[in-house]
């Protein structure tokens, strides 16, 4: 089937903190749509975005944008100003998803299980610790795992907060033993569970894109329950949050404790990695779902806020 009359521009962008992640989704998205007949123009944003789409006249945007700018609703405002449709969820719901502390305070509202924390400033960690270690020390808004430190007890370090360039609020949770689970929403249904089993304490950037030290298990070998409660949770935070498209829920699977466990939602992701080998196109995989399937529904799917 061919689509040479709906001109696609990917959006990537190469200088936020996550740009490899952005470049490599965005390379891979216009490979799949080109081959599916897509006329497609791959574009990094900047000041002047405004002026190369205008230029270019797009149909739709894919959004292969990570990190701020693409994921906090920034780029979704210029875009429903603009009146090009795009692909993933909309203004408020980027915003909320990526700021780390909104998104847990709705996901509490909801009755949704979460590691206990809290928001504080670097300065605070000079006079006392923000709660008892182990605990974990995230930027608010940022993806990827970029910034992400785990304080174990005993642990007389802390991150040079003078090379601290994540703003001044700091999200402070306590550290949850267990294993690493991923579960994806596609077009409202979830996918699959992914354990993500990794030499490192925590699935960090280092570990997704540097080394790349993981090994993905799907199905995750869980408890029924624990599938289960992991799947209503996954649609729980996709549908409390507004998100539309795709969304990717990362939680942590206690198991030291009781026999089945407790099951922690981490946070949502409603702009994960979009590659053939990403989380989310391996669970649609193992649904029958091909990549190209996937970027072509997502492309058919585009829409503005209205």
């Amino acid at each position: 089937m061919s689509h040479a009359n709906n001109h696609i521009a990917v959006l990537r962008n190469s200088s936020s903190p996550e740009g490899a992640v952005s470049l490599s989704s965005a390379r891979e998205c216009a490979k799949a749509l080109r081959q599916t007949g897509f006329q497609v123009s791959e574009i990094d944003i900047d000041c002047n975005i405004a002026s190369k789409l205008k230029a270019i006249q797009p149909n739709v945007c894919f959004n292969a944008l990570h990190g701020p700018v693409g994921e906090d609703g920034t780029i979704q405002g210029l875009l429903n100003i603009l009146g090009i449709p795009y692909t993933h969820s909309g203004v408020l719901a980027s915003a909320i998803a990526m700021n780390k502390a909104i998104a847990k305070n709705i996901f509490f509202s909801r009755g949704l299980r979460c590691p206990i924390g809290k928001v504080v400033t670097p300065i605070s960690f000079k006079t006392r610790q923000p709660i008892e270690p182990p605990y974990v020390i995230k930027p608010v808004n940022q993806g990827s795992s970029v910034g992400i430190c785990v304080i174990k007890k005993g642990d007389d370090h802390q991150p040079i907060w003078s090379e601290w360039n994540f703003g001044n609020q700091v999200l402070v949770e306590e550290f949850i033993e267990g294993r690493e689970l991923t579960v994806a929403i596609f077009d409202g249904n979830p996918l699959e569970i992914t354990e993500i089993i990794s030499s490192n304490m925590f699935y960090d950037y280092e570990a997704k894109y540097v080394k790349k030290e993981s090994r993905h298990v799907i199905p995750a070998q869980i408890p029924l329950s624990i599938r289960n409660e992991a799947i209503s949770m996954a649609l729980q935070a996709h549908e409390a949050i507004g998100c539309r498209g795709i969304s990717r829920c990362d939680f942590r699977y206690d198991d030291t404790k009781s026999n089945s466990g407790t099951l922690y939602l981490l946070e949502l992701n409603t702009q994960p990695g979009m590659t053939p080998t990403s989380l989310l196109a391996e669970q649609a995989a193992f649904r029958g779902i091909s990549f190209t399937e996937i970027v072509t529904r997502m492309v058919s799917n585009a829409q503005c806020d209205y």
